[in-house]
């Protein structure tokens, strides 16, 4: 209970699961488990009904897979629950940024990589100062 109280970066907190309640209205949800919604009544200044989303885990905006950004920023009218946006043959999955975790790219050399960065070749020169 705590948690909901003081974590913003880890799900919704009190305050938004009162607002959510009380003008908001279930849309959808996407593989990562987010949670879509729409408020039931026009409160933004240009009479367009207010979007957002309510992230599983911790808050990281690059969860929001493509088609779900578009519905989020007005691109598309209806979210993709209703009209999923097209795929070609040659799109890949979605995946949201990995940077900082286990699963992130560590190229050959890098020493974060397992094993041990290779030896420099002979056409490498050390920089010494004031030479």
């Amino acid at each position: 209970m705590l948690s909901k109280i003081f974590t913003w970066w880890n799900g919704a907190t009190i305050g938004t699961l009162f607002t959510i309640a009380k003008r908001g209205s279930l849309v959808g949800s996407d593989e990562f488990g987010n949670r879509y919604y729409e408020s039931r009544d026009t409160v933004s200044y240009d009479g367009r009904k207010r979007r957002w989303v309510i992230y599983e885990g911790y808050a990281d905006a690059s969860k929001v897979s493509p088609d779900w950004h578009g519905w989020l920023h007005y691109t598309f009218d209806l979210p993709p629950t209703e009209e999923p946006l097209p795929r070609r043959a040659w799109e890949k999955d979605y995946l949201p940024n990995l940077t900082g975790t286990p699963m992130a790219w560590r190229p050959s050399g890098s020493l974060a990589a397992e094993g041990r960065r290779p030896a420099a070749t002979g056409d490498y020169q050390a920089w010494t100062p004031g030479e």
